[in-house]
This record gives structure tokens, sequence and C-alpha cells, in this order.
């Protein structure tokens, strides 16, 4: 299949062709979790939009290596370089190691992503596991003249010098460093930096802090944030790799600070396409831990939050996040989730219904169509809105065809069903949740052959049996639908 895939550049502010640095290798690199607590919806949303990007680029038949890391130390309180590191302050306050802290959550994030149906990562590199590639990186930096050491022994990003050879800071998020320069007034504990945009290349580690490391020639220190993905990335992926993605959060300071050390360090941007998905947001404001204001997933699972009207199963949460476009700004209400369930309960029931279908001589319908105007949609910079109106057009065909009003061949029939199996189980990565059951197909032939019994017993005029068969399975969920030469059933 020809390559007609669009994704929007941040970087160039444009929708572009997809066109890999070395094809058929695609090489993606994703901001993952800093793991202090349990993932909540927010989180949700670049995981799936990524996982999404993964499937398609597999299933378009590229070969690709998605790293997507876990920062387990270096990222504190406010983002940048003031305040304690997240993890160990959840660990003071529990009295527990760090790392107990980070394995806890990162077991407890990797069971919600398999719950949502998010494949895991090719590679998931931890922070903690990387540090003497963040201290190689420093080294390059200094020696090329775009860090220095302050008095305490820490290193920082000198953005003077970086800008003065490139001018480029500001380029990926559109913030003019001259008024940032303005409007920042000096935070305690960054006196020590030549100006105050300087970013932390390794802090040196204070009496009580736990997580500190000692690569030669640092000291007694640990990372910074915006250095661990640069150098994690560079080591899976190399200097030059296709797409960098993550939550538009992220765009700055992080992913700003993240192509200032590449371009400093290696003499080009490291990056050829730059992704970020929205927000999630609740009553207009953003979800996140650091506001209080979030919803963890296995609150929704459960509907053990108090602003949830019930529970919610993954695959809704799932269906949720993928009825918007990724660059689009989703607000949660328990009003939208429900609508979600209900569209895809649709979906589901109409796959039902499509394996049952029974072929006629000639077609009425145009398939081929349909799927060509599925590709259309996610190759314009996976379009999923759109996607998904093409698959309830699909819908309509199903129940169209099934009540004798569309006919299908057996060959249309077959395509359909690829369709289906294609777009909605291996592309948006939906399962159908009740048939996970290992005795699913034995329940299948035990209701066709209770109809079956059903259909005789109505050929002898019994219709008290008859009727005596339909109350039984209405009380396991079987709806009965009677037709003039046959029957059908699905579940309520």
């Amino acid at each position: 299949m020809q390559n007609k895939l669009f994704i929007f550049n941040t970087l160039s502010k444009k929708k572009e062709l997809f066109k890999p640095i070395n094809p058929p290798f695609v090489g993606i690199y994703v901001c993952g979790p800093t793991v202090y607590g349990d993932a909540h919806l927010g989180h949700s949303r670049p995981a799936i939009t990524f996982d999404l990007l993964f499937r398609y680029l597999k299933h378009l038949n590229y070969k690709v290596r998605y790293v997507r890391n876990i920062t387990d130390v270096g990222h504190l309180e406010n983002d940048a370089d003031e305040g304690e590191d997240k993890i160990e302050k959840k660990a003071r306050l529990e009295e527990k190691e760090p790392m107990e802290i980070a394995q806890f959550y990162i077991n407890r994030y990797r069971i919600n992503m398999n719950k949502l149906g998010v494949l895991p990562p090719t590679i998931e590199p931890l922070a903690s596991g990387h540090i003497l590639e963040q201290a190689k990186l420093i080294s390059t930096l200094h020696r090329k003249g775009f860090a220095y050491k302050a008095k305490s022994g820490s290193y920082y990003f000198n953005l003077n010098e970086y800008q003065k050879k490139y001018n480029s800071y500001g380029r990926l998020s559109g913030r003019n460093l001259d008024e940032l320069y303005s409007n920042t007034r000096s935070l305690e504990g960054q006196d020590e930096k030549e100006n105050s945009f300087d970013f932390a290349l390794w802090k040196i580690a204070d009496k009580n802090h736990i997580m500190r490391w000692d690569p030669f020639p640092y000291k007694n220190g640990y990372p910074g944030w915006h250095l661990e993905c640069t150098a994690m990335s560079t080591k899976y992926l190399g200097k030059k790799f296709d797409i960098h993605g993550g939550g538009i959060d992220l765009l700055f300071p992080h992913h700003e600070c993240e192509m200032a050390q590449s371009l400093a360090a290696f003499g080009d941007d490291q990056v050829k396409y730059w992704m970020h998905n929205n927000m999630i947001t609740i009553n207009g404001q953003k979800m996140g831990k650091s506001l209080g204001n979030f919803i963890t997933l296995e609150q929704l699972f459960e509907g053990s939050h108090p602003l949830l009207d019930k529970a919610y199963s993954p695959m809704t949460i799932r269906f949720f996040i993928l009825q918007s476009h990724y660059r689009s700004l989703v607000d949660f209400s328990n009003e939208s989730l429900q609508a979600a369930e209900i569209s895809l309960s649709k979906i589901l029931k109409a796959i039902e219904i499509l394996n049952r279908l029974k072929p006629s001589n000639v077609s009425t319908l145009d398939i081929q169509a349909l799927n060509y105007k599925c590709y259309e949609a996610l190759d314009d910079d996976l379009n999923t809105p759109v996607l998904l109106s093409c698959l309830f057009e699909a819908v309509k065909y199903i129940n169209s065809v099934n009540e004798g009003l569309d006919k299908l061949n057996t060959a249309d029939i077959e395509s359909l069903k690829n369709l289906m199996n294609t777009f909605v189980f291996e592309i948006l990565g939906l399962e159908n949740e009740k048939d996970t059951r290992k005795d699913e197909p034995f329940i299948k032939e035990l209701i066709d052959a209770s109809l079956n019994i059903r259909q005789i017993v109505k050929l002898n005029k019994d219709w008290k049996t008859s009727d005596k068969i339909r109350e039984e399975l209405n009380k396991i969920g079987v709806i009965i639908k009677d037709r003039k030469n046959d029957v059908d059933w699905e579940r309520e």
C-alpha cells in the first residue's frame, strides 16, 4: 500500500506527508509517566493516541521501534529546577524507599494500560537505568560550551551560548525568550544559575536527598528531567529519528529543552516530526495530580469517584478518547462517557450481526468505497472522528442487510468483516469485553441450539413453549428478534 499518511508536525505547525528517515524502519519516542501515583484519565490520552499511531504504522507494514520511557528520578515538583523530587517526596510521606514507590506505580500503570488495550512499547527504559548515558551527554554539552558548572557542583544548560550560535529556543513552543526573561523572577534556589531560564543537567543532592549517583566526573547528584529523555531517545533511536510524541503540556519547557539539548549536542535537529495530543479537562481545567482534580483509571473502572455516576469499562474509556481528534481539547463528563458506552455497544452488536449475515447473489452496497474512506480518515492526521463516522456507516449497512433492505454477496460480506476487524479491533484497539470469556463460543452454540428448538416448536404451533424459551433467554440477557422466515438474537 502506498503511504499517504499526513501528520501534524508541531515544529512546522502544519500537516506533512510522513516520510521515514530510513524506511521501512520508524523510530518513535514518547514521554511516559512520572511514577509517583496512580494513572488518571489524563494519562490515558497520550497512551491511547500513540498506541493508535503505533498500531497504524505497523498495519502499513513499517518496522516500528516504539520507545516510551518511565521517569523515576529527576522530575521536581514545579516541572523545573525547584522543589522536591516527586517520587522522593512520595517515598518520604509513605516512609518507603523511592524505588519501592516507583516500582509499585510502574506495575499499576502497566496493568491499567493493558486493560485499556494499549500495546506495550518496544522498549520501556527507566531514567534511573541510564545515568551513564546522561553523564556522557552532559560531558558533550560541557565540551561544546553549552553547559557550565555552578559553585554548588550542579551543571546547567547555557541558554545564552545556545542562542548566540543557534538562536532557536522557542522554535517548537512559539515562546519568545526575551519575553520569558522579562516576565520571570528569580526563584529561590535558582540564584546559582547564570540566567533564570538555564535548566538543570545535573543537580547536586542535598543531605536529605536519597536518590544520588556518582558517574565520573559528576558527583553526588541526580540528572535533570529534560536531560533524561534526550539521553534515552539517543541510545535507542540514534541522533536522528522520526517521531517524538507526548502531551501538549510537555511542549514547554520539557520538549523545548530537549530540542535545544539535542541540537547543541549533535549540531542538528534530532526529531523530524513532533506530535502532541491535547489535554483532557474537568470543568474547563487541565486534569492533573498537581491540581488535585484528577480521576484515576481504577476509580473510573470501579465507579468510586464522587464525580462519577457509575463505573465505566476500559473499552468505554478508550472509545471516549478515540471519539475526539487527538489534537482537540476534551472535557470530562458522565454524559459523554455514557454516550461513548452506547456508541461502542452499537458497533460491537453490529459486528455480532455481521458474523451471522446470510449472503445474497448480488450486492447493493459499495464496501470498497467505504474501506477507502476509512483509510482516508486515518491518513489525515489520524482523524478518528471521521473514521468512526465511516464505521457507523458500516453499522447502517449491516443493519440494512439484516432487515432485508439491502443485499451483500459472499465476497462483500467477507470484505465488510475484514474492514470491521481491521479498523475496530486491529487499529483502533477496541475489544469486545463480553467476548473475552473462554466459554463464549460454547454459549453462542447453546443459544443457537435453543433457537433451533424454538423454531421447531413454533412449526408445531406450540406457542406456550415458544414463549417460555423466549422468556428464559431474556432472563440471561438474550433478546430474540423474530423475522418473516428467520430468527435473530443479540445481547441486552
